[in-house]
């Protein structure tokens, strides 16, 4: 015989349906509160060498600074994305360059995993697995996939963040200057401050080939600050997104194709002598046909 279902236990049911709603929505203030104009600087610092050969010479140091401008795309109860923009240059002229996206996914199970050599393998997690957590997608400038992890923010003692280990590319600060590994296992931290945001890494520097260990040769500390300055020092950046926030719908669009197929996914660096960007940077590539034909391109079959 079934127990009776008692005002208590009614209680409780309901007690916790609130705290997760309280919770998701904690989530969704400390995710947007990435948008807005910053005052960014990047800073990264290789730590430990690894390296079996004496010849070894460590990434330099690197700082760098600018304005980031960070749009929300998308403010869905389950789906939020920031597109980033750099404004770089004179300020009575600046130049815009569009910047990395991410997209934030609720108990999602569709992810691909960076796997060395531009490819990553699509992975299909299981509903429990992922509960209460977010994805975050973090994708190129020419928005191709670049690394994705799902987990849980945190909020507690005054503090919001959210810790994930991924597989990814290397940054292009590297790769156009190093080829003596190929993957990174970013360790990222997003935590919310007092001044903005914080984006705090601890990366490491891995030789991954088939059929054997992944080689480790050196880690790397990345500490990049977002300092929440007053949105009109972006505003160039904004009316940059506004003019062309229409082709990059269908680049977004055409991904989606892409990212939907959920199958592995391996991509050419270069067609004709051209890496994506270039194309889609090219202010002549805008129209549907186009755009769709050159991402198709870079998709190897």
């Amino acid at each position: 015989m079934r127990a009776p279902i008692t005002i208590a236990m009614v209680l409780l049911i309901t007690i916790s349906a609130f705290s997760q709603k309280d919770k998701k929505l904690k989530d969704q203030e400390a995710i947007k509160s990435m948008c807005g104009c910053f005052e960014v600087t990047f800073n990264f610092a290789e730590t430990f060498n690894y390296s079996t050969d004496s010849l070894y010479k460590p990434s330099k140091t690197k700082v760098d600074k600018g304005l980031e401008w960070a749009e929300l795309i998308v403010n869905e109860d389950d789906k939020i994305s920031i597109q980033h923009l750099l404004q770089v240059g004179n300020p009575a002229a600046p130049h815009i360059v569009k910047h990395w996206r991410q997209d934030w996914l609720f108990e999602n199970t569709d992810l691909y995993g960076y796997n060395a050599n531009n490819t990553w393998a699509y992975l299909s997690l299981p509903a429990d697995q992922v509960k209460g957590q977010w994805t975050q997608k973090v994708y190129q400038v020419d928005d191709s996939p670049r690394y994705e992890g799902s987990s849980t923010w945190v909020h507690v003692d005054g503090k919001s963040y959210w810790e994930n280990t991924a597989d990814a590319p290397l940054p292009r600060r590297e790769y156009t200057t190093r080829s003596d590994y190929n993957l990174t296992v970013r360790g990222n931290r997003h935590e919310v401050t007092d001044y903005g945001w914080l984006h705090d890494q601890d990366n490491t520097k891995v030789i991954r080939e088939d059929g054997k260990n992944d080689v480790i040769i050196a880690k790397e500390k990345g500490y990049n600050t977002y300092v929440k300055v007053d949105d009109s020092r972006c505003a160039a950046a904004a009316a940059w997104w506004k003019s062309n926030i229409d082709k990059w719908a269908l680049v977004r669009t055409k991904w989606n194709d892409v990212y939907g197929r959920n199958q592995d996914l391996s991509l050419e660096e270069k067609v004709d002598n051209k890496v994506l960007y270039k194309y889609l940077f090219d202010e002549e590539y805008d129209q549907k046909g186009e755009i769709e034909e050159v991402i198709e391109s870079f998709v190897k079959k």
